[in-house]
């Protein structure tokens, strides 16, 4: 099973073990310790064989044996450890992320949120009567001798009210084995109350339920921007079936099929335009924000937005299959890779509770025993050091970076399959770029035709059209795109073609034997020329001009950087053609940049001759270059990089450069909109062919490494400070949940929303 196909949440049957999955909706899932419940509670059950838990996006995917357990018991056991599950993704087709990741403004209007309020309302009342009206506190009731003023009735009903839900939450992680901080809480809340510490035990059930509460808000505003991707995907689409239009669920629509695309629509789904003409906002999947002119012929991705024409697609691929939708999968799977700092976290909160709850008990208990302190005052700092053992903060402290990083990149174009990707490219302290169609477009384009002798241009050119018309070479393609300027009654018939590997073409033309290749192929035909003169795949472009010595002639265009291509016979040469591959506009700023940022080493590795590679590296602004490179000798570069400098992120195109980057620290596949290929290899793919989102991908990721530094440090720290003043008496629990539990976990999400301000520069062509 497909961990895209897993993300869909579909049942389907699973390696040789019969094992059928589901996608459950368990929005209240929202901190790694709930995940951690749901996770021990599924665990027990028999059948189960593998669960994922995504707190960040409030699913659950579990795997299961239907022969041991059906989905119900499945639901049972999520619900077993306190949450809800108000969703699921089964075979009927049900959207469950989409219930998860629910608007945050709803967090105020929740059930748990009412009680908050009201909770608040009586705690209010309380600490009036007791601090401001004392003379209207007198006693309403006794229970077991114990007088109860209007106050702690107050306090009382807060309690009841604003704890009950915090109490609850406790005793679910207690009987799943779970020290988390619903359980530090809602016994914090008991036994003040038992011992009529009425005043802290309603302070701390009000203040901790706005806590969870602005947390919960800070959380689903980190889920709101995925949210956000996922509504780009068109729910309807309408399809022309027997000549009618009809309208239909976007997954009802077959591959094959043809829809209608009307100015201002959305493109359902993936497909080819095959009537009509328009500009298209491609934004969603690109991040590119200029329409694109689209018409028959031109490929279209689902979520994209006709501007202005009216379009008729055939579709290519079916709803789960587009390209958004894999966009949309690979970003909630990417959290599902922990960056090296969260797997820290996770493990130092393992320590850090249990440690702090026992110095908590230490502390509420040996003042009184061994010093015979007042032990109702060393019970309240016990219970404030209970409190300041949550460790809530610090641990979401790098996940929803992660989130808001990961999710801000694909908005604009960039696809991170991980934050384990994310952490090291902000850490890398080398690019190596490939050439070919990376730093150059990739396209060859005839640049210079310079006839010999007696010959024009277009005996040149004729010859080497009627030569190439056969092969499938890229230099062939080029030299035919420039003879469609020729007269085709000039260009001779040719017989008895041969391809020449790594050297050229043979044919007869008129009677004779003529040949379009290399200078080595020209060399063993006879010729001499000085140095050496290997075919290349481009470089600047320069204008060409006629001259009567060829050796002149090779020399300036391979210095230029330029693939040679010579015409002639076995003893006369008809001309020399100049191809170039040209530089993209943005390539030298691009590098200029990641130079700015602090890239020290940028380095380009071809497979291209030194000399052409010498002319690109000079135009773009390198810091270095390595030529002639076979694919394997490119990751022994890689290698030899990592060894020289550190961490190295290897840009290519993600299919021919597969091994270079599967080497690197972390992998970037430029143009991968609608390259399943580039989409699977790459750890980082670029959506479009802009060398300007690499800049502003090392930005990001840079930035993104120093919110999490600041996060967890921050946290940690906060929390030292206050346990160093708990023994002193200078922090109360109310100090102690505003400040150490609910400002903490707000200041690292606000710090973390930084993130999605982070924008790609625009790099003027």
């Amino acid at each position: 099973m497909s961990d895209d196909e897993n993300a869909m949440g579909r049942h389907r049957e699973s390696g040789r073990k019969r094992s059928l999955s589901v996608s459950l909706t368990v929005p209240e899932m929202d901190c790694p310790s709930c995940a951690k419940k749901v996770d021990k509670s599924l665990k027990r059950r028999d059948g189960i064989h593998e669960v994922t838990l995504q707190p960040t996006t409030g699913t659950a995917a579990v795997m299961y044996d239907p022969d041991r357990i059906d989905e119900a018991a499945v639901v049972a056991a999520i619900e077993g450890a306190g949450y809800d599950v108000v969703g699921r993704d089964d075979d009927d087709g049900g959207d469950a992320t989409e219930v998860a990741i629910a608007p945050s403004a709803a967090v105020w209007s929740s059930p748990r949120a009412i009680k908050t309020w009201i909770g608040a309302v009586f705690l209010t009342l309380g600490l009036l009567v007791e601090f401001v009206l004392a003379g209207q506190n007198v006693v309403v009731a006794s229970v077991l001798s114990y007088p109860v003023t209007v106050a702690d009735g107050s306090f009382l009903v807060a309690i009841v009210i604003s704890g009950a839900p915090v109490v609850r939450s406790g005793y679910y992680s207690a009987r799943n084995l779970s020290l988390d901080i619903d359980l530090l809480m809602g016994t914090a809340i008991i036994a003040a109350s038992a011992i009529g510490f009425f005043v802290e035990a309603a302070t701390l059930a009000v203040l901790f339920s706005i806590a969870e509460l602005l947390e919960d808000y800070a959380m689903d505003r980190a889920r709101d921007s995925l949210r956000e991707l996922m509504e780009l995907s068109p729910q309807e689409a309408t399809v022309r079936r027997n000549g009618t239009e009809v309208t239909v669920p976007a997954e009802d629509v077959a591959v094959g099929e043809t829809v209608v695309v009307r100015p201002g629509e959305k493109v359902p789904l993936d497909g080819v335009v095959v009537e009509g003409e328009s500009a298209v906002d491609e934004s969603p999947i690109t991040g590119e924000s200029v329409p694109v002119d689209k018409s028959s012929g031109d490929d279209v991705y689902a979520g994209s937005i006709n501007e202005e024409g009216y379009v008729e697609v055939s579709v290519t691929s079916k709803a789960g299959d587009s390209t958004l939708a894999h966009i949309i999968a690979m970003v909630q799977g990417a959290r599902e890779k922990k960056t090296e700092r969260e797997q820290f976290v996770d493990r130092f909160a393992g320590y850090y509770t249990p440690t702090v709850v026992v110095l908590a008990i230490l502390t509420a208990a040996l003042p009184p025993l061994v010093l015979g302190l007042h032990w109702q005052i060393w019970f309240i700092r016990g219970l404030t050091l209970l409190v300041i053992a949550c460790p809530c903060a610090f641990v979401i402290s790098t996940p929803v970076s992660v989130v808001s990083g990961i999710t801000s990149a694909a908005r604009n174009g960039v696809l991170i399959k991980g934050g384990n990707h994310l952490e090291a490219m902000g850490a890398v302290d080398v690019v190596a770029f490939d050439k070919t169609g990376t730093l150059t477009r990739g396209e060859l384009a005839v640049t210079d035709v310079v006839p010999f002798g007696d010959n024009d241009e277009q005996a040149v050119i004729g010859h080497a059209a009627a030569l190439e018309r056969r092969s499938e070479h890229p230099i062939a393609a080029a030299i035919l795109d420039r003879f469609g300027g020729v007269d085709a009654s000039e260009v001779p018939t040719p017989t008895a073609f041969e391809t020449l590997p790594g050297k050229g073409v043979r044919a007869d033309i008129d009677g004779e034997t003529y040949y379009a290749g290399t200078p080595a192929l020209f060399e063993e035909l006879g010729f001499e020329f000085l140095g050496p003169h290997r075919a290349t795949d481009g470089g600047a472009i320069t204008a060409g001009s006629t001259v009567e010595d060829p050796m002149e002639t090779l020399e300036e265009l391979e210095a230029a950087g330029k693939t040679v291509v010579l015409v002639g016979t076995a003893s006369t040469l008809v001309g020399a053609i100049g191809i170039a591959d040209e530089v993209r506009p943005v390539a030298r700023r691009a590098v200029a940049r990641l130079h700015e940022l602090g890239i020290e080493h940028v380095v380009m590795l071809t497979g291209d001759n030194e000399g052409t590679a010498r002319a690109i590296a000079d135009e773009v602004g390198v810091d270095a270059f390595r030529a002639e490179l076979l694919p394997d000798e490119k990751v022994a570069a890689v290698e030899s990089l990592q060894a020289d400098y550190g961490e190295v992120a290897m840009v290519g195109d993600g299919i021919n450069d597969a091994p270079a980057l599967a080497t690197a620290d972390v992998g970037v596949a430029m143009g991968a909109a609608g390259t399943d290929t580039a989409l699977e290899t790459a750890d980082i793919a670029l959506m479009t062919d802009d060398l300007g989102k690499l800049p502003y991908l090392y930005s990001l990721s840079h930035t993104a490494n120093g919110v999490i530094r600041q996060n967890i440090w921050s946290s940690l720290g906060v929390k030292a400070l206050l346990a160093v003043g708990v023994p002193f008496g200078y922090v109360s629990v109310a100090l102690a949940v505003v400040v150490g539990d609910m400002g903490m976990s707000l200041g690292v999400t606000g710090n973390a929303m930084r993130l999605s301000r982070v924008r790609p520069e625009r790099f003027s062509d």
